[in-house]
């Protein structure tokens, strides 16, 4: 089972956990990603973030990638949460989880799930520093994370 939400409302972590694990005594291990703001960027303070995306593009490719991610591992339950609008320092800003019968598959199929995100999901950042806002460009780090795989 997949699910896939994009929204600009807070999520609990333990709540999706236990609700990816609801009613499954088949699933040995759920691992999770947690990706927050921070309050710096290189050697800038962020003072808040602004996240923009494509409206039905961005939760289409977002089950593409949680597909692909089922299809190479045995991964039973899969949740993928991504927040937009203005976030500040500390807030969450997306959820990678991953339910499978062992550890193994359950990692892989959660880093694979972060690392195509950052890359290939449209998501546009605007960070708003003292010096004014700008948009964030991907880091040469999450294309060589993408193509890893």
């Amino acid at each position: 089972m997949i699910s896939i939400h994009v929204q600009t409302g807070d999520f609990d972590l333990t709540e999706e956990v236990n609700r990816l694990r609801s009613d499954r005594r088949d699933i040995g291990a759920v691992v999770s990603f947690l990706g927050t703001v921070r309050d710096i960027h290189g050697d800038e303070t962020v003072l808040s973030m602004e996240l923009e995306h494509y409206p039905g593009m961005t939760e289409q490719v977002l089950q593409e990638i949680a597909e692909e991610a089922c299809r190479r591992w045995d991964v039973m339950d899969l949740a993928v949460i991504h927040r937009v609008g203005k976030l500040e320092p500390s807030d969450q800003i997306v959820l990678v989880a991953a339910g499978s019968r062992h550890r193994g598959e359950a990692f892989r199929a959660c880093e694979y799930v972060i690392d195509q995100l950052k890359t290939r999901a449209p998501f546009w950042k605007k960070e708003e520093t003292p010096e004014g806002s700008r948009w964030v460009a991907a880091k040469p780090d999450d294309e060589t994370a993408s193509r890893k795989w």
